[in-house]
């Protein structure tokens, strides 16, 4: 009777492993957009997405014309001082090169499409810097 308890039990043991391997809704964290406007956005951003993918997926006017490619610096946005630190990468030379030729640049600038989300970056504000016509 010992052995069948133990079969039973295996196999309700494998049960409950088969369903916790079932797929989970992505990790999301709360990031604040804040666009040219001044007008705040948070938003649920998914973890291992780039900055420019969870703005696109909110359709909050954040360009991406070289969709990612660090082609351009049209994903340009501000990260408040706060957080800048908490961004597990640094830019490479090719963003960096691509920042140098964006509108208001700061010392916390970064290209969106570089960022990505990750847990720690809950709470996370970023400012889409306003641009003024090049020809007026």
């Amino acid at each position: 009777s010992s052995g069948i308890n133990a079969e039973r039990s295996g196999q309700s043991f494998q049960q409950k492993r088969c369903l916790s391997d079932e797929k989970k809704a992505p990790e999301k964290v709360k990031i604040k957009f804040i666009d040219r406007d001044g007008d705040p956005y948070t938003v649920n951003a998914v973890v291992g997405e780039s900055l420019m993918k969870t703005a696109h997926r909110y359709d909050i006017d954040l360009e991406g014309a070289c969709d990612g490619t660090i082609a351009c610096c049209t994903c340009h946005l501000i990260v408040h001082p706060d957080w800048f630190d908490k961004i597990d990468s640094e830019p490479c030379e090719d963003e960096l090169d691509m920042l140098d030729m964006a509108f208001g640049l700061t010392d916390t600038s970064r290209l969106g499409c570089q960022v990505i989300v990750k847990p720690e970056l809950e709470g996370m504000v970023v400012r889409i810097p306003a641009y003024e016509p090049q020809y007026t």
